[in-house]
């Protein structure tokens, strides 16, 4: 055999070798136990009465890389992509129904520890506590309060993750109110009128209120007068409303309608005809009302990879009662966006009178080309900015 070509072998042999020692080695730096870990990190941020599974076994390697990560704390994987790997069944039923929504955003660690605690579930607080680190608007001191809210049971009538009921409640508003309170026992304090078609949260705050039995701060004045302004022959028509409150009947005879619903008196579908926390006597919060039946739409807006900005209330761009305007939008396509995209509206794409979409014939504003409930594209383009877009319209190209 050559020199050369011997030589040639020796370190392909050697190198052979060194790759195989290698590749024995790597498992067990990457799955390194916790003694590695805790010459620097304080052994006594990782203790606690629940310790996580992984945690409790020296198994560090599990979650964490020990050299370098793309996400934060050196996680192997994205926090939830990494939480399902174990908590698989967890992770299908978590995509049903009403989904609470850190569960949604895949933010597991901010109601649960990685570690350790000191409560069932790893919750990073009292269950009260750790609610009320997002829902501070909630932690309030009411002269009166329901007993589940003053002991902190938040869990007695809320699901954690998803319900298949709005605000996450374990059973619909007024089942899960006759799971303590008789029926028989609530006639007396309606003044024998039918309580149950208006629903006991229309009336009452479920958390605690100035009043007593926990009737809403803010009274509807008929109701505060009595019974008979609206009770009468006739029925809680819209027509019954409109008689006092005329100022909205003009955006309910627009083009674009809530009252095109055919479910009777529309208007009790978003307030209560007796009290609320607001003097609109909304049944709840704007967004939430509005989810209640446009509950597709936020669900493709979670689902979006490109989103617009957190709105917290749908009534900054859109009427609640009705307008002349798709969607019942506050303006047209580019009056609504410009409130806020000022630059924007000013050296943008041709929009407005004159620009005429090709596929439609009509005219071309902000929502031809985005959508601000959420697509695929970034900006939220209906199709692919680099071309797919631009061709509907400009075939030549």
């Amino acid at each position: 055999m050559p020199q050369g070509e011997g030589g040639k072998m020796i370190r392909m042999a050697m190198m052979l070798l060194f790759l195989l020692a290698a590749a024995t080695m790597v498992p067990a730096v990457a799955m390194a136990d916790d003694r590695a870990c805790f010459s620097c990190h304080e052994r006594s941020g990782f203790s606690g009465r629940v310790v996580h599974e992984p945690v409790a076994g020296g198994r560090c390697g599990v979650c964490h890389n020990p050299h370098v990560a793309r996400f934060k704390g050196l996680l192997r994987q994205r926090q939830d992509t990494l939480c399902y790997s174990c908590h698989r069944r967890q992770k299908e039923t978590f995509a049903r129904g009403v989904v609470h929504e850190p569960v949604a955003d895949g933010r597991c660690t901010g109601c649960h520890t990685p570690h350790a605690g000191s409560g069932r579930g790893l919750i990073r607080k009292d269950l009260a506590g750790a609610c009320f680190a997002c829902h501070q608007d909630l932690e309030r001191k009411y002269r009166y309060t329901h007993q589940p809210y003053a002991g902190g049971q938040c869990g007695s009538c809320h699901r954690p993750h998803r319900a298949d009921n709005l605000e996450l409640l374990v059973e619909d508003g007024d089942r899960l109110c006759l799971t303590c309170h008789v029926e028989a026992d609530l006639a007396g304090g309606h003044r024998d009128f039918p309580a149950a078609p208006a629903g006991c949260l229309s009336c009452h705050n479920p958390h605690g209120s100035s009043r007593r039995a926990l009737v809403r701060d803010e009274l509807h004045q008929p109701f505060r007068r009595g019974c008979g302004a609206c009770h009468r022959p006739g029925g809680l028509t819209v027509a019954r409303c409109l008689e006092c409150h005329r100022g909205v009947q003009q955006q309910m005879l627009a083009t674009h309608s809530h009252l095109t619903r055919q479910d009777g008196n529309s208007c009790l579908n978003c307030h209560s005809p007796h009290a609320g926390d607001t003097d609109a006597l909304l049944r709840g919060p704007v967004r939430l009302l509005c989810v209640s039946c446009h509950l597709q739409t936020l669900s493709g807006y979670r689902k979006s990879a490109s989103k617009h900005p957190d709105i917290r209330e749908c009534n900054g761009c859109h009427e609640p009662h009705g307008s002349s305007h798709l969607a019942m939008l506050r303006g047209d396509g580019i009056e609504v966006c410009v409130r806020c995209h000022e630059d924007q509206g000013k050296f943008t794409h041709p929009v407005g009178p004159g620009v005429l979409d090709r596929q439609t014939g009509q005219v071309v504003t902000c929502v031809s080309c985005h959508n601000p409930m959420g697509t695929q594209y970034g900006y939220q383009l209906v199709r692919d900015g680099k071309k797919a877009l631009c061709v509907v319209c400009h075939r030549a190209y």
